[in-house]
C-alpha cells in the first residue's frame, strides 16, 4: 500500500470513528437529515474516490504526483451544494516536478551590512589605518551588499556536480578586490567575490575537486560579518589572502581529518602576474565535535614579472585592454611562506573560544633579506540571553620589514563587541576598538602628526535572508 493510501485510510477511519461516534443512538438508526453527517458522508465519498484513482494510477504506473483538493475548504463549494461528486484534483507533470526539484537544491541568499564608525584620532580624510572594511569614520557607510546563488553537490541524491556564485558591492569590494597591486585588471572581476565549479569524484569517501574563485582557508576569519566574532576584522584578516583562483581538491583521510590542496595563481590574483603557481596544503582536524583544528602551509612566488597597464579603455596592442606586454627586469624570483594555524572550541552551548597563530616569511628576490610577519590572535564569544551576546578579541602582529603595514613595528589591537539580535536575519553589533603600535603611525588631524594608537566606536547592523543554513 503507497504512503498516500495509507494517508487517506487513516483519515477515513479517523473520520469515521470520530464523526459517527459523536451522533446520537436515534440518530444512527433512523438517519435525519442533520447537515454535519450530510458533509461527512460527501468527504467519506470524495476519499473512497481519492482511494480507488491511486490505485488505478499505480496500476497504470502514472508518475505524475496527484494533489488532492478535498481539504481546500471545509464546507466550500461542494459541501455547500451537496455535490457528492468525486473531488477535483491537481497534478504535476514531470516538466514541473523538476523545476521545484531545482529550486529545492538551489538556494538564493542576500546580505546588506552597514556601519557608522567614530575615530577619535579625527583622521585627516576620515581613514581608518589597518583595517579592511570599517575603513570610514564619521559616515554611514555600507560595507557590503551581496548575492549567493548555490547548487551544493549532493553524492546521496546522485548529483555530483556543484555550483557557486558569489556578487558583491560596496567598501569591501575594493578591500578584496580592488587592488592594483594584486590584480592586473582589478575592474574585470571586482564584483566577482567567488565563482567556482565542483565535482566529486567517486573515489573511497568521495574526492571533491573546484575550479574557479574562491575564498581563502587561511585565516580564523572570513568575509561575511554575520559569520564573525566580531564586527571589525582583525590584523591577520586584513593581511592574509582574501582568495584565489585554480585547482582545489579535498578529501577525508579518517572521519576526523580532511586534506586539500590547492594549485593556485596566488594571492589576489584572478589572472595570474607571474608564471610561478603557487601550492596550499590545508589540514582540518577534528578530534571531536566541539573542536576544529586548521594547519595551513602555503608558498609561492607573490611579485609580478610584468609592468602592469592599467586597463586604459582601448587596446595599445592586439590584445584586451589592460593585459601587460612588458616584463620586469630582473625578474623577482623570491618566495613566500605562510604557515597558519588556528581553533575552534565550542566549550559549551554558550561559550566559544578561538586562536590562531601565524608566521610569514617573504623575500622579494632569493638573494634579498626576508620580511617577517609573526603573531596570533585570540578570541573568546558568550551567549548571555538568546538575543544578547558578547565577544572580544585581542592580537598581536610584529611586522618586520613592513610586510603588513609598510614599516616595520610592532602592533597590538583589542576589541570588545555587543551583538543583539533584533530579528530573525537581523544582527546590531557595537563595538569598540583600540588600535597600539610602538610606532607614531595612526593618522591624526594634522598631516605632520602621527599617533601611537587609534581609538573607534562603531555599530554594524546586518541583514541576510536565504535558505542556506550555518556559515556562508
Amino acid at each position: 500500500m503507497s504512503l498516500d493510501r495509507k494517508f487517506l485510510s487513516l483519515i477515513f477511519a479517523i473520520a469515521v470513528t470520530c464523526d459517527l461516534g459523536s451522533v446520537p443512538m436515534t440518530a444512527q438508526e433512523n438517519p435525519p437529515s442533520n447537515p454535519e453527517l450530510q458533509q461527512l458522508r460527501e468527504m467519506v465519498s470524495r476519499l473512497q474516490a481519492r482511494v480507488d484513482q491511486l490505485e488505478r494510477s499505480q496500476a497504470t504506473g502514472n508518475q505524475a504526483t496527484v494533489v488532492p483538493a478535498i481539504f481546500a475548504s471545509p464546507g466550500g463549494p461542494a459541501a455547500a451544494s451537496g455535490d457528492s461528486a468525486p473531488a477535483q484534483t491537481a497534478t504535476l507533470s514531470k516538466e514541473d516536478r523538476s523545476v521545484l526539484d531545482f529550486f529545492r537544491e538551489t538556494t538564493i541568499n542576500g546580505a546588506l551590512d552597514g556601519y557608522y564608525e567614530y575615530n577619535f584620532n579625527h583622521p585627516i580624510g576620515r581613514v581608518n589605518l589597518l583595517r579592511a572594511y570599517d575603513v570610514s569614520s564619521n559616515s554611514f557607510s555600507i560595507n557590503q551588499a551581496n548575492l549567493i546563488v548555490e547548487r551544493a553537490p549532493d553524492v546521496d541524491s546522485g548529483h555530483r556536480l556543484g555550483v557557486r556564485l558569489d556578487f558583491q558591492y560596496g567598501q569591501a569590494t575594493e578591500t578584496l578586490q580592488g587592488s592594483a597591486a594584486n590584480e592586473l585588471r582589478p575592474q574585470v572581476y571586482r564584483p566577482l567575490f567567488q565563482a567556482y565549479g565542483t565535482y566529486v569524484f567517486p573515489v573511497g569517501t568521495g574526492l571533491t575537486v573546484d575550479f574557479g574563485k574562491w575564498a581563502s582557508a587561511l585565516g580564523f576569519e572570513n568575509n561575511y560579518s554575520k559569520d564573525q566574532i566580531n564586527y571589525s576584522r582583525s590584523y591577520y584578516f586584513n593581511f592574509l589572502p582574501f582568495y584565489h583562483t585554480g585547482f582545489r581538491a579535498a578529501y577525508n583521510l579518517t572521519p576526523k581529518i580532511n586534506l586539500a590542496y590547492w594549485l593556485v595563481n596566488g594571492v589576489q590574483q584572478t589572472e595570474d602576474f607571474n608564471g610561478f603557481k603557487s601550492q596550499a596544503f590545508i589540514f582540518t582536524i577534528k578530534p571531536v565535535n566541539t573542536v576544529s583544528w586548521n594547519v595551513n602551509y602555503y608558498f609561492g612566488q607573490e611579485q609580478p614579472d610584468v609592468v602592469p597597464a592599467l586597463n586604459p579603455g582601448l587596446p595599445v596592442g592586439p590584445t584586451q585592454p589592460g593585459l601587460p606586454t612588458v616584463n620586469i627586469t630582473p625578474v623577482p624570483n623570491g618566495r613566500e611562506h605562510i604557515l597558519d594555524s588556528y581553533v575552534s572550541w565550542n566549550a559549551n552551548s554558550k561559550l566559544t573560544l578561538g586562536a590562531e597563530v601565524d608566521y610569514v616569511i617573504n623575500r622579494v628576490f632569493s638573494i634579498s633579506a626576508p620580511s617577517h610577519v609573526t603573531g596570533g590572535a585570540g578570541y573568546v564569544r558568550y551567549q548571555l540571553t538568546p538575543r544578547w551576546a558578547a565577544a572580544t578579541r585581542a592580537e598581536y602582529l610584529s611586522d618586520r620589514g613592513g610586510l603588513f603595514s609598510g614599516r616595520t613595528q610592532a602592533l597590538k589591537e583589542n576589541t570588545v563587541t555587543l551583538e543583539t539580535k533584533v530579528a530573525e536575519g537581523l544582527l546590531m553589533r557595537s563595538e569598540w576598538r583600540v588600535d597600539y603600535s610602538n610606532q607614531p603611525f595612526f593618522l591624526t588631524d594634522t598631516a605632520a602628526k602621527r599617533s601611537h594608537q587609534q581609538n573607534t566606536a562603531s555599530l554594524g547592523l546586518i541583514w541576510w535572508f536565504g535558505r542556506k543554513q550555518g556559515t556562508w
